[in-house]
C-alpha cells in the first residue's frame, strides 16, 4: 500500500492536483482512496461531481454513528472518496475535527474493509498544527509531497511543511518526497521553485504546466483525466501520478492511531 500526503497552501491547486492523481491511478486499475483533510470539504468534488458531500463530521455532529457506506463514496474510475469535514465556522478547531474524523475511520476499520492500493491524503498546508499534521506525525502517510508555485506565500507554506516533516522524520514517520510545481506563470517561476527546493534540501519532482483545460473541466465538476482524457494536460497528470507512485514506498498497514499522539496544538 502506498500512503501519500499531498500538502499545499489553500488555493494553490492542491485538491485539483490530488484528484487528478487519484483519477489517473484509478484509471490504471488501482484501488485508490482519497481522504480530504480540509474543513471546506472540497477535496473530492471533481471525483464525485458533488459540491456538498456528506462528511464524517456532518454525521457525527448529528449524533449518529456512521457506517462506512455513509462516509465513503465512489468517485470516478472506482476511486474511494472521503471528506473529513470541519466544524461550523467560528464554532471549533478544524484540526480537532480532522483528528475526530480519523479516529472514526479507524474505529470502522476502513483500511481493512477497502484494502486500497494507494491512499491519498489531501491536506491544507497553511498551518501544520496537531490536526493538520495528523497524516505525517501519526504514521498515516509515508511520503509527503507539497504543491507549490513560484508565488512567495506558497513557497513559504512549502518550507513550513518541509520543516514539520523533518521534525517528525526522526521518529520514523513520513518522509519528504519533494515539491510539485503547479505553474502559475510567475516571472522566473522555475528558478524560484528550484531555489526554494535547494534551500529545503529537496527537489522538484514535477512541473505541471498551466492550462485552460483544467479550469474548463473544473467548471463541469470533473477531473481532467475523466473530462478531457485525450488532452495533453491529462497526460501531464498521468506522468505525475506515475512518478509519485514510483517514488512512494510500498508499506503494509493503513492507519496507526496513537503512534505520535493525537492531541491538537490549537487552543
Amino acid at each position: 500500500m502506498r500512503r501519500i500526503a499531498i500538502y499545499g497552501k489553500g488555493g494553490i491547486g492542491k485538491s485539483t492536483t490530488s484528484s487528478n492523481i487519484t483519477d489517473a491511478l484509478a484509471e490504471k486499475g488501482l484501488r485508490v482512496m482519497q481522504i480530504g483533510c480540509d474543513p471546506k470539504a472540497d477535496s473530492t468534488r471533481l471525483l464525485t461531481g458533488c459540491d456538498k458531500p456528506v462528511t464524517v463530521l456532518d454525521i457525527m455532529r448529528n449524533g449518529e454513528e456512521p457506517t462506512l457506506a455513509d462516509i465513503v463514496h465512489e468517485g470516478r474510475n472506482g476511486s474511494l472518496c472521503v471528506e473529513c469535514g470541519g466544524p461550523k465556522p467560528g464554532m471549533g478547531c478544524a484540526g480537532r475535527g480532522i483528528i475526530a474524523a480519523f479516529e472514526e475511520l479507524e474505529r470502522l476499520d476502513a483500511m481493512k474493509e477497502y484494502d486500497p492500493d494507494v491512499i491519498i491524503y489531501d491536506v491544507l498546508g497553511d498551518v501544520v498544527c496537531g490536526g493538520f499534521a495528523m497524516p505525517i506525525r501519526n504514521g498515516y502517510a509515508r511520503d509527503v509531497f507539497v504543491v507549490t508555485s513560484g508565488e512567495m506565500m506558497s513557497l513559504y507554506a512549502a518550507n513550513n511543511i518541509s520543516e514539520a516533516v523533518k521534525g517528525f522524520r526522526q521518529d520514523g514517520y513520513a518522509r519528504f518526497g519533494g515539491l510539485i510545481q503547479n505553474s502559475r506563470n510567475v516571472k522566473d517561476e522555475n528558478d524560484l521553485v528550484d531555489k526554494a527546493a535547494t534551500e529545503m534540501g529537496t527537489e522538484v519532482v514535477y512541473r505541471v504546466p498551466r492550462s485552460p483545460t483544467v479550469q474548463a473541466c473544473e467548471g463541469r465538476r470533473t477531473t481532467v483525466i475523466s473530462g478531457a482524457p485525450d488532452s495533453e494536460q491529462a497526460e501531464e497528470y498521468r506522468r505525475l501520478a506515475q512518478i509519485l507512485y514510483d517514488r512512494s514506498e510500498n508499506v503494509s498497514g493503513g492507519m496507526r492511531l496513537g503512534d505520535g499522539g493525537s492531541g491538537c496544538d490549537c487552543d
